[in-house]
């Protein structure tokens, strides 16, 4: 089920994060990819960019050239993207930096989906908002996930990542979560991480399609283990991250 949506354009400048990358990519390993404005300003200036983004992260995640324009009003699981570049298991979009979970699935998967990615998304808002110049630093940043306890540690860490922008809990990575239910409650309503794709049983959001479940331990989907702040400190200390 599906339609056409390749095209034939004129040939446009890449954002290749890859090429200065000190550590390749390896087939079937995943990685913690994220990155952040310029001088840390933010990359998302209204909803309708994260919601743009999230499309983003379906469309570019194909071996073919997929028109953005021409499937608008497309519902995302009725395009036909071919093979996929990556499998995606968490996200988490912020006002100035985002969270991706992924895995590379062939050689240079995760560089081209990046690349395609990032550039479309520069172009969009440049576009949009009448602005010039990079949105976002270059190259984009990487840490392979050497552990199944630190694709554990971030799954959680990117899903909670969200709190920050919540008034009661936005010191949660120094104190602490003070209240799981209000917490679970808040990630539930934000739209722009796939928190609430593991957490909801009926109806499913369109943007479910951009998830792989089925590659990730169902016991991950448990809020008490999530909400395991003392495992996040751990690992904070281990793992020094760029982006909070």
């Amino acid at each position: 089920m599906g339609i056409n949506t390749q095209r034939k354009g004129l040939p446009h400048r890449r954002y290749y994060g890859g090429m200065e990358r000190k550590t390749p990519f390896v087939e079937d390993e995943w990685y913690h990819i994220y990155n952040r404005g310029i001088d840390k300003q933010k990359i998302f200036f209204d909803a309708s960019d994260k919601k743009h983004f999230q499309k983003l992260l379906y469309l570019r995640n194909s071996d073919r050239r997929i028109d953005a324009y021409r499937v608008k009003d497309t519902k995302l699981s009725d395009i036909d993207r071919g093979e996929t570049l990556v499998d995606i298991a968490a996200y988490a979009l912020m006002p100035n930096h985002f969270h991706l979970l992924v895995r590379e699935k062939s050689e240079k998967g995760i560089s081209s989906f990046m690349s395609k990615l990032l550039t479309s998304f520069s172009m969009y808002m440049n576009i949009k908002h009448e602005r010039t110049g990079p949105l976002m630093c270059r190259p984009f940043r990487s840490r392979h996930v050497d552990s199944d306890e630190y694709f554990k540690w971030l799954f959680s860490y990117i899903h909670l990542n969200p709190l920050a922008l919540y008034a009661p809990e936005k010191t949660w990575k120094e104190k602490g979560i003070r209240n799981q239910k209000r917490s679970h409650a808040f990630l539930m309503q934000y739209a722009y991480t796939s928190y609430p794709d593991y957490h909801t049983t009926s109806p499913k959001r369109e943007e479910a399609v951009l998830l792989k479940r089925s590659i990730v331990d169902q016991s991950l989907f448990d809020v008490d283990p999530l909400f395991d702040v003392s495992t996040i400190d751990e690992f904070q200390r281990q793992h020094v991250l760029g982006e909070s």
